[in-house]
Order: structure tokens, then C-alpha cells, then sequence
């Protein structure tokens, strides 16, 4: 059973990270809709407030609690979260609260053993379960949305895959509450075979957004997008394997590591062009930094799952 601090802890990791990410996909289905869709687009807004807040309240219970790795992983915030969203918001007329971002980047981490803190255990308590009830609503959105997208019901500027992907990180992150939730030790074993094909996953995926959202004209940029998506493929077919014992987990680990440091490095230099105008694209430059932030934070757990082999 997970003890009361680690469960302090890892849920409030977790929603550093998540919270984030769902408030930006309710963003990016914002913006992806047509004027005739207005209603669609306050929902979306609705979501994309609520994750404000939840954000904004994890934030507030975080300082000296979570782990200095998370903060330091660029999973959290990156050195264009910033940037990105003054860029995003004035291309957009959407007001992101950027000063969300500016309170992370104070946060404060602490690798000392907490005290048991009954008083904060029952707020982050609350918190998960707030949180699972409002990615629930989410996920159930994205499902309609992507339904009707696929019926031709309904037109967005966003690809139904992208819409399948990001439904797919909802229920993800609301496994992760549950089992935060009931308490249940994580089980590092099982945990990598899970991780790892469904983050190799979408890091394939990432890649063929990126190459299809890319100016015609930036062929080096689209190549190397094409070649980081074959790879991610056969990395997420491998990882099938190594479930199935086929091939050991090991191996599979170390060539995701080395796949997810080169993409890292290719989505920094990606978002770091967006932001400052250097690369021809549809791309809005917080999807630029948001792909960013998936991969460090899936960079810190095969860091952690190497060790651990």
C-alpha cells in the first residue's frame, strides 16, 4: 500500500504534469473549431478554466513537497513555456493565464522525507478526486467530438488522430488518479511495459502531426518528423513484443531512451524556431512546447526504468 506521503507526492507530480497538458488540449479543440460551432467552443473553454483551477490548486499545495527531479525534468514548465503561451495567446485572442507558469517556475523541491500530514492527504485527496471527475467529462467530450468528426458531423482544424490521441491521454491520466486514489503501490515491472508502449505511441504520433502541419517547403524538418515516426512505430511494436516476452524489456528501454533523447532535442530546436518565427508551419507554438514537455517527462521515467533493469 502506498504510504500517505508518497501518495502526497506522486498525485501531486502527476497533476503538475497532466493538469497542464488537459487544460492545453481543451485549448487546442478551442481554436480548432468554426465559427458555427460556438457552442462546442465554450465547452472547450469551460474545460480548459476548470484545469486553470485545478492547476492553480496543485500548484498552491506543491512547494516543497513534489521531488526536485519533476520540477528539473522540463516536463512541468520548459525555458518556452513562457514565450509560447504570450505567442499563442496573442495569435489567438485566448487569455492563458500566464502567471500559472510564472508560480511554477518558483516552485520548490525537496527530496526530504515529508512528516505525515493528515491535513494535506485529505486536500490532495479531494484534489484527485476532482480531478478524475472533470478528465472524465473531458475524455467524454472528446469522445463526441471525435465521433462526430468521423460521421462528418462536425469540422475541425484538428486531425481525427489528434483527437483519438489526446482522448487517449485522458484516460491515461485518469488510470493514474484510480490507482493514486486506491492507494497502490507501483509496480515499476509492470509499470514499464505499460509506459513505454503507450508512450512510444505518442511519440510517434507527435512526429507525423509535426510532418503533416509543416510548411511544404521545410523538407529537412519534415524528413527528420518522418524518420522520428517509422522509429517511434517499430519502438511501440517492440514494446508490444517485450510484453508479451517475446523480446527482453531491456532492450526495448534502451532503444526508447535513446529515440526519446533525439526527439527531445529535435522538439526543443522545433519550438525554439516556432517561437521565434524561424520555422515555416500551422503549428501553434504552445503545441510546440506542450509535444515538448511529453517527451521530457517520458525522458525521466526510462531514466528511472534503466536504473531499475
Amino acid at each position: 500500500m502506498l504510504s500517505s506521503t508518497e501518495f502526497i507526492r506522486q498525485s501531486l507530480e502527476i497533476h503538475l504534469f497532466f493538469a497542464r497538458i488537459m487544460k492545453e488540449h481543451s485549448f487546442f479543440l478551442e481554436v480548432g473549431f468554426t465559427p458555427k460551432d460556438s457552442n462546442y467552443i465554450q465547452q472547450a473553454d469551460n474545460f480548459r478554466l476548470e484545469f486553470d483551477r485545478l492547476l492553480a490548486d496543485t500548484i498552491s499545495l506543491s512547494n516543497g513537497v513534489v521531488s526536485p527531479s519533476v520540477l528539473q525534468s522540463g516536463e512541468v514548465i520548459t525555458p518556452f513555456t513562457l514565450k509560447a503561451e504570450m505567442a499563442t495567446a496573442y495569435f489567438t485572442g485566448v487569455n492563458i493565464p500566464i502567471n500559472l507558469t510564472k508560480s511554477e517556475a518558483g516552485l520548490m523541491g525537496s527530496n526530504e522525507l515529508m512528516t505525515d500530514n493528515p491535513m494535506l492527504e485529505q486536500r490532495v485527496c479531494m484534489l484527485n478526486q476532482r480531478a478524475m471527475q472533470l478528465v472524465m467529462a473531458l475524455a467524454q467530450f472528446k469522445t463526441m467530438i471525435l465521433s462526430g468528426v468521423i460521421s462528418c458531423r462536425i469540422f475541425t482544424s484538428n486531425y481525427p488522430l489528434l483527437i483519438d490521441h489526446i482522448l487517449r491521454e485522458a484516460k491515461f491520466y485518469y488510470q493514474i488518479i484510480l490507482r493514486l486514489q486506491n492507494r497502490e503501490e507501483i509496480n515499476l515491472v509492470k509499470d514499464m511495459y505499460e509506459q513505454e508502449t503507450f508512450w512510444n505511441r505518442i511519440m510517434a504520433e507527435h512526429s507525423k502531426f509535426i510532418r503533416g502541419l509543416l510548411d511544404p517547403t521545410e523538407n529537412e524538418l519534415i524528413n527528420a518528423a518522418n524518420n522520428f515516426g517509422n522509429e517511434f512505430d517499430m519502438l511501440t511494436k517492440e514494446s508490444k513484443e517485450a510484453m508479451d516476452k517475446t523480446i527482453p524489456i531491456s532492450k526495448v528501454t534502451k532503444d526508447s531512451l535513446k529515440a526519446t533523447i533525439e526527439i527531445a532535442k529535435f522538439k526543443t530546436q522545433g519550438t525554439q524556431g516556432l517561437v521565434e518565427c524561424k520555422i515555416k508551419s500551422i503549428i501553434i507554438p504552445l503545441l510546440g512546447d506542450h509535444t515538448l514537455r511529453e517527451a521530457n517527462h517520458y525522458l525521466r521515467l526510462l531514466k528511472i526504468f534503466s536504473k531499475n533493469i
